[in-house]
């Protein structure tokens, strides 16, 4: 039985979060995987496995993905529906970011990236664990312009990706991730544009990406992308990293999968994967948003093969 929270739910009429009625949960429940101790899962692609991750990991593939994103609870209490997490000293929170990632790394190509996201308060837990396993090659802070203000503190509005690779040998592609950002300056050579473009629109130029994302959109409630999960990740974050760090086809792991954005975002883009989430009613929101991208195959504020930064002046650049 699907919890109450997701069904009956009064919405303000543009509301357009995505819910689940009975007989939609009754009808996408048969195309999870719901792990049971005996369930094969050595050649799961493009499958939603509900089940504890710690129980799950061991028992896919050796070798076979090329990337690995995780957005792991972050160091506070938080209540995930049927899951709690429990804040723990910064040495226990080591320890049990440890417990899992080491489960993955022997499921890792030796060519492939890892991101795994964090606050303020796990990020250092994050780099040390993390260090231990991989390359340390970045770490991504991206603008989270949600969030409430403090009286006697910084209001938190950024996040951390950080960003590991197995190997010196890895996949980044550039080109894919440029950012197409307005020209302030519109600076002229010999009468032409330089390393920018007109257009009726505006004008505009492609930026190298950097490691400070300020055109990221939290979903919320009038985006089509959106669902009630507590920490949802965009699709527009998602793609950016998976463009950069895979080619198509390629084959990407998420322990905690949460509503499901990688799996989409994935599938969007031509990617297989395979996703791990303990919360059923989440594994049938993701299952849910999967069959939605059969016939909606857009990212918001990816358009046309371009990332575009946030408010550049066209409805579909959001």
């Amino acid at each position: 039985m699907i919890p109450k929270p997701l069904i009956g739910k009064v919405r303000a009429p543009r509301n357009r979060t995505i819910e689940l009625d009975r007989d939609e949960a009754n009808q996408l429940r048969s195309q999870i995987i719901f792990d049971k101790k005996d369930s094969d899962l050595g050649s799961v692609k493009n499958t939603i496995i509900c089940g504890d991750a710690f129980k799950v990991l061991d028992r896919l593939p050796a070798a076979s993905f090329d990337l690995l994103f995780a957005d792991p609870p972050y160091n506070l209490t938080k209540d995930f529906g049927t899951e709690k997490f429990a804040k723990r000293s910064s040495g226990e929170y080591e320890d049990w970011l440890d417990s899992w990632l080491k489960l993955c790394l022997p499921l890792l190509k030796p060519t492939a990236s890892v991101y795994i996201c964090g606050d303020w308060r796990s990020s250092s837990a994050i780099q040390r664990v993390g260090s231990r396993y991989f390359r340390l090659q970045n770490r991504i802070t991206w603008e989270r312009e949600k969030g409430r203000g403090a009286k006697a503190n910084w209001k938190n509005a950024a996040e951390d990706i950080w960003f590991f690779t197995v190997s010196d040998e890895f996949t980044f592609n550039l080109d894919a991730v440029k950012l197409r950002r307005k020209v302030l300056a519109p600076y002229k050579e010999n009468g032409a544009p330089k390393d920018w473009k007109e257009s009726k629109t505006g004008n505009f130029r492609d930026t190298h990406p950097s490691n400070i994302w300020t055109d990221i959109s939290v979903p919320f409630w009038s985006m089509p992308e959106n669902t009630d999960h507590p920490t949802q990740k965009p699709e527009k974050l998602l793609a950016k990293i998976i463009l950069a760090s895979t080619n198509p086809g390629d084959r990407i792991l998420d322990p905690f999968a949460g509503s499901g954005t990688t799996a989409v975002t994935a599938k969007k883009l031509g990617r297989d994967f395979v996703v791990i989430e303990s919360d059923e009613k989440y594994c049938l929101l993701a299952q849910k948003r999967l069959e939605m991208a059969d016939t909606d195959g857009s990212i918001q504020g990816f358009k046309d093969g371009v990332f575009w930064e946030r408010n550049s002046g066209r409805n579909h650049l959001r």
